[in-house]
């Protein structure tokens, strides 16, 4: 089974509003392994960005404003491809896999607008796997946010000073293996032969001992416990079900 674990970063919240994708960070997963696969892109939004809006991503403000010097660790977009320069791109990579998104909504709008304004076909909302609700649902009550996640399974996160798009989607893959159930959930034993359909879960054959084994209660306790199953009359259990 071929998983995308990925995040995106933007300028906003609204795509109809004119807010633009500005990095996409994805990895690969085969049976909730990751391959070391990977897909990374800056992005020109080709649109102003408020200055200091997204200085905690990394990215600076000088797109369409007058040009500035870069702050230490931000990345600049003005020399950066737009969408639809490197959009089949993104689509080729991802293929027909699931989609592994923290708040699928968010991200799944922002992609459907960039792909349907090049033309392209937009992602299928149903291929979307969305890891805030399944957190949600496992943990009731309790915050889901990535970085809330992070700190309940004990993911070390502390590289992420910076949000950055395939950071994100790195921290993600661990944080929705644990959300499975552990990064082997199935341990590979999921076969075609040992797999119980009614269940899900892996079946393991047991083989018959080719003789039994011996007892290891001795003969002075077996008589010490049919004395004690005497005293208790005839409907103690072990008379019962003898």
């Amino acid at each position: 089974m071929r998983e995308i674990v990925l995040d995106t970063e933007t300028t906003g919240f609204e795509p109809d509003q004119g807010d633009r994708i500005v990095e996409i960070g994805a990895l690969e997963l085969i049976n909730h392994m990751p391959t070391g696969r990977t897909y990374h892109q800056y992005i020109n939004p080709e649109r102003d960005m408020p200055d200091g809006a997204f200085g905690v991503h990394g990215i600076g403000p000088d797109l369409l404003q007058p040009p500035r010097a870069a702050k230490p660790g931000e990345i600049t977009l003005r020399d950066k491809p737009v969408f639809k320069d490197v959009g089949r791109e993104f689509v080729d990579f991802v293929g027909d896999a699931k989609l592994v998104i923290h708040n699928a909504a968010f991200d799944m709008k922002f992609l459907n607008a960039e792909l349907r304004w090049m033309g392209l076909a937009e992602l299928e909302w149903g291929r979307a796997v969305d890891t805030l609700a399944i957190a949600r649902k496992k943990f009731p009550g309790s915050p889901a946010s990535l970085d809330a996640l992070c700190r309940r399974f004990g993911i070390d996160n502390s590289s992420r000073t910076l949000h950055g798009a395939l950071l994100d989607s790195e921290i993600l893959a661990e944080v929705y293996l644990e959300l499975l159930g552990g990064q082997q959930p199935d341990f590979a034993l999921s076969t075609a032969a040992q797999h119980d359909a009614g269940s899900g879960r892996a079946a393991l054959p047991l083989p018959k001992r080719p003789r039994p084994l011996p007892p290891r209660v001795t003969e002075a306790e077996a008589e010490a416990h049919a004395s004690f199953v005497a005293k208790l009359g005839e409907g103690a259990i072990w008379k019962k079900y003898a």
